[in-house]
């Protein structure tokens, strides 16, 4: 959530801490917060598109810094929308600020945009290490703290939130977890750290009473918005001169800001129910405050504006039973928020949600039928990035929510305020409550993502958008056409609400599921045998299963999703860009495979030999484009880049929602980006493919290979490929911009000189 201001002012206060050498401890993870804070504290890159392996090292020295002190992380992620709709708002305006920011990097100036598979590569780096981890279906902030209150262990995060929690282990703030520099000697190592605990505080203001403090949190004001009660109050306490001198209530202590002032004041009440007593009074309200006890008896013995904040702060009321408890000790999914916000979904993908496996949107797509598509460093003058893989997301949205109005379930409007009708042939559609439309649908989701179409040609994937302009002031589109999942008997579209980029706003789009008759049931899955979920993936990104017959399996699901990118981006991507991204697939492989631990055979590239192809990995990464040179982004080359990583991703989503027919695709060693800008930049300049892979022969075939399954997809007819994929080539007339047939033969006749195995051996 957030407290506006207040880890400036508590953070400002030594002595609201204590020192803490943490070791031999549990230690609970908000990893959202650990992901954002080591990726931009570090100077990662985000302009070309992030830096990957760097990210997964720098994971790795973070949680082996953890083992040497004996600590045991357990590590919370947030997931997708509160369906309460509450933070809605600040997600939106967050989201639209970030557009602004990854404008300002494409152009050298100062910002600070996630690159788009951070979130993946921590997954699979905690999984990878063993490290427990859970996500929850909306935001964790109210599962850590309880988690953290049952086990009685402290809590890593950086979300102002906890200071207002009452955690019997405190709080750690990461700006004073000093894990890159471990004390002591083995076995007794130690990570220096400061600890806040709510009785510091409360000991500073004279004994303030610690359920006070979410009272605090409501009227300073978090992400779900203060209460216009709450700024009314405000404007009062300042006319009355509230400030120890003219016989107000405050005890005396100079107020230096206004949590500081606000604190004060509260410290002169016993507790909440007396506090609200004043706030009525001075609101003038006829009401008197109940017992405390909460719930309908307390709202209805307040006044209207008391009752308010009363609700606002059980955000903060922790139970003493966590639900995450039986994740962490057996791996299921205990009653509670967990259980209900995963019921949608069939077991093995609600556990598979939990796991982090799934990405939060399929909560988003399910239960609020919404999606943020969150922002990249691309040309704003184009369309979003997200644009070229709109076709595997409608496969996505088509398989979680048809299944919903087949059944009659009430999954896919739970949190949106619908009704369940029965329709013709008594199938269950989806009806919106009166004046829901106005509102834009409902929903809100964490993180770092977003876009939509823009400048240049649009690719609507089969709808139609007319533009209109909501009254939550952003753009809006509805769609429909030829392509239309209809449930029976309806005339209406099933649709999913995307949240994109359209050149510097935000923008509001319709996407249709895809057509019915490509539809998988999801409920069926598990039965579904491997070769059918593979053919509907595959069918999807238009690959044939021949074209992959010489690719190793463990870069099946990259080299579909590069295909699928090739053959739909707009621009086209020019054969210096996919050579530049295959040289860093290669790039990744070789080191990846030169790892200490490394199985052999563990992916494409033998073991043998490896100080040839080490030579031509160092040779590759000595090209990287380095911080501070002057040489300007390339925005055409980040743009197409942009979208190969929003094609891989979703194609990764997709697979995982199908239960992994390919092997999922390991993110870390797929793209670095200021290696593959610099290769381009290189290849750009005249430099040949086989000067930089000379001398190591095991990498120019792997080279070669993932060269020439990409090229032998450009050859598959519009009847052969799937989805949108089909639908995008006949109204493109072939693959891009000079048409199918004079494309191919150009691309088959530049590419033959890499084809014989003589260039390398």
């Amino acid at each position: 959530m957030g407290v506006h201001g207040l880890t400036t002012y508590v953070e400002g206060n030594k002595q609201f801490f204590q020192d803490v050498k943490l070791r031999d401890s549990v230690l609970i993870i908000d990893g959202c917060s650990l992901y954002f804070r080591l990726y931009f504290n570090h100077s990662l890159d985000q302009q070309h598109g992030g830096d990957y392996d760097a990210f997964s090292a720098l994971l790795h020295q973070f949680f082996s810094a953890l083992a040497v002190c004996n600590i045991q992380p357990f590590v919370v992620l947030d997931g997708g929308m509160d369906p309460s709709d509450k933070k809605f708002s600040t997600l939106r305006a967050r989201l639209q600020s970030k557009i602004k920011e990854a404008d300002c990097l494409s152009h050298g100036r100062h910002g600070s945009v996630l690159p788009y598979l951070t979130r993946d590569v921590f997954i699979q780096v905690l999984t990878q290490r063993g490290v427990p981890l859970v996500q929850c279906p909306a935001e964790a902030d109210w599962e850590i703290a309880c988690l953290a209150h049952q086990w009685n262990c402290p809590v890593l995060t950086n979300d102002s939130d906890f200071f207002i929690f009452d955690l019997p282990g405190g709080y750690l703030p990461f700006r004073f977890f000093n894990w890159t520099n471990v004390n002591g000697r083995s076995p007794h190592q130690w990570i220096s750290t400061r600890c806040y605990t709510t009785q510091l505080l409360c000991r500073y203001f004279r004994g303030l009473n610690h359920q006070l403090l979410p009272l605090c949190a409501v009227l300073s004001g978090n992400d779900y918005g203060t209460p216009r009660c709450a700024q009314t109050l405000f404007a009062m306490l300042d006319l009355s001169g509230l400030d120890g001198t003219k016989g107000g209530r405050w005890p005396g202590k100079p107020s230096s800001t206004r949590i500081e002032g606000l604190l004060c004041w509260l410290s002169s009440f016993p507790g909440p129910r007396e506090a609200l007593g004043e706030i009525s009074r001075l609101l003038g309200e006829s009401g008197r405050p109940g017992d405390g006890g909460g719930g309908r008896k307390q709202e209805t013995t307040m006044g209207q504006a008391s009752s308010r904040l009363w609700t606002a702060m059980q955000e903060y009321c922790i139970q003493t039973e966590s639900s995450l408890a039986a994740w962490f000790s057996g791996g299921k999914i205990a009653p509670g928020a967990m259980a209900t916000l995963t019921a949608p979904l069939p077991e093995c993908l609600g556990l598979a949600a939990a796991g982090g496996l799934l990405s939060p949107s399929v909560w988003d797509v399910v239960v609020m039928r919404r999606v943020l598509l969150y922002p990249q460093v691309e040309n704003s003058k184009q369309a979003s990035c997200h644009d070229c893989s709109r076709a595997i997301r409608q496969a996505i949205y088509g398989l979680l929510l048809r299944r919903t109005a087949q059944k009659g379930a009430d999954t896919s409007d739970l949190g949106r305020g619908g009704q369940m009708v029965v329709g013709p042939g008594g199938i269950a559609l989806a009806q919106e409550s009166p004046g829901q439309s106005d509102r834009g649908g409902t929903g809100r989701g964490r993180g770092e993502r977003g876009r939509g179409g823009g400048g240049g040609r649009v690719q609507d994937h089969g709808s139609q958008e007319h533009k209109s302009v909501a009254k939550d002031g952003v753009d809006g589109g509805q769609g429909s056409s030829g392509g239309t999942a209809l449930a029976e008997g309806s005339t209406a579209p099933i649709c999913v609400e995307e949240y994109n980029r359209q050149h510097l706003n935000l923008k509001r789009n319709q996407v249709e599921l895809l057509p019915s008759s490509q539809a998988l049931p999801l409920d069926s899955l598990v039965q579904a045998p491997l070769p059918v979920r593979r053919k509907f993936l595959l069918d999807i990104l238009g690959v044939n299963d021949s074209a992959l017959a010489s690719v190793s399996p463990n870069l099946w699901l990259a080299v579909g999703a590069t295909m699928f990118w090739f053959r739909e981006a707009s621009p086209s991507p020019s054969l210096p860009q996919l050579q530049a991204l295959i040289l860093g697939m290669v790039h990744g492989e070789v080191a990846c495979n030169n790892q200490s631990g490394a199985t052999a055979n563990q992916f494409s590239i033998p073991q043998l030999n490896w100080a040839s192809e080490r030579g031509v990995w160092g040779r590759l990464d000595r090209l990287r484009v380095r911080p501070g040179e002057r040489r300007g982004l390339d925005i055409g080359a980040a743009h197409g880049y942009c979208q190969w990583q929003a094609c891989l991703w979703s194609a990764s989503c997709l697979n995982h929602l199908l239960l992994q027919p390919l092997p999922q695709a390991h993110m870390t060693w797929l793209f670095s980006g200021s290696l593959v800008h610099g290769l381009l930049i290189n290849l750009s300049a005249g430099r040949s493919t086989e000067s930089l892979l000379g001398g190591g022969p095991l990498s120019g075939k792997l080279y070669c290979t993932l060269l020439d399954a990409v090229r032998n997809c450009s050859s598959i007819t519009p009847e052969s490929s799937g989805g949108g994929a089909k639908r995008n080539r006949r109204r493109r007339g072939g693959r891009g911009r000079g048409g199918g047939g004079e494309r191919e033969t150009d691309l088959s006749n530049r590419f033959a000189f890499l084809m014989t195995d003589e260039d390398f051996e």
